[in-house]
């Protein structure tokens, strides 16, 4: 079952049209998934509940190792695509090599893309650890809304971190 969620960007841009003309809510998030835990669920499970469809866009090996560095990603993206394909908040996954997910989200156009509380909305946000999130003018370009899950304090670079302390 879960290599029938395993899809190309082309398949998955079908399958979002076809979603939302049957008035379907269309949902993305994106990221490594290096290492699977607690707030990857969590991330995955919100999004879901979100809308009708889950959509799961997931980096390739050497856009990982751009944003990660040296050593990245632990898990190849196949097997972390077919992880992330085995869960049952995930409807289908992808995965891509661009530097950032905006060609794709243009492309699949969801309705809503949820990604990590760690990010801002808006420029200048204080208190948040990082700039405003890339994705925002892609979603809002596509007629979309972008939702931000509460940040757990979970990172698989810090678990990477951990065990190379070990």
């Amino acid at each position: 079952m879960a290599h029938k969620k395993l899809v190309t960007l082309k398949e998955v841009s079908a399958i979002a049209a076809r979603a939302r003309k049957s008035r379907k809510r269309v949902v993305t998030t994106n990221g490594c998934f290096d290492i699977l835990h607690i707030g990857h669920a969590r991330n995955l499970a919100y999004a879901r509940s979100l809308g009708d469809m889950l959509i799961v866009g997931i980096n390739s090996d050497a856009s990982v190792r751009r944003l990660k560095g040296r050593g990245r990603p632990l898990v190849p993206a196949r097997e972390r695509a077919e992880m992330l394909a085995a869960l049952e908040a995930v409807d289908y996954v992808f995965v891509f090599a661009g530097a950032t997910p905006m060609p794709w989200i243009l492309r699949i156009r969801p309705d809503i893309h949820v990604k990590g509380g760690d990010r801002a909305l808006a420029p200048q946000h204080a208190g948040r650890a990082r700039g405003r999130l890339l994705e925002s003018d892609a979603v809002e370009e596509a007629g979309g809304r972008v939702a931000l899950f509460p940040h757990t304090g979970h990172s698989t670079s810090a678990l990477v971190r951990k065990l190379r302390r070990r």
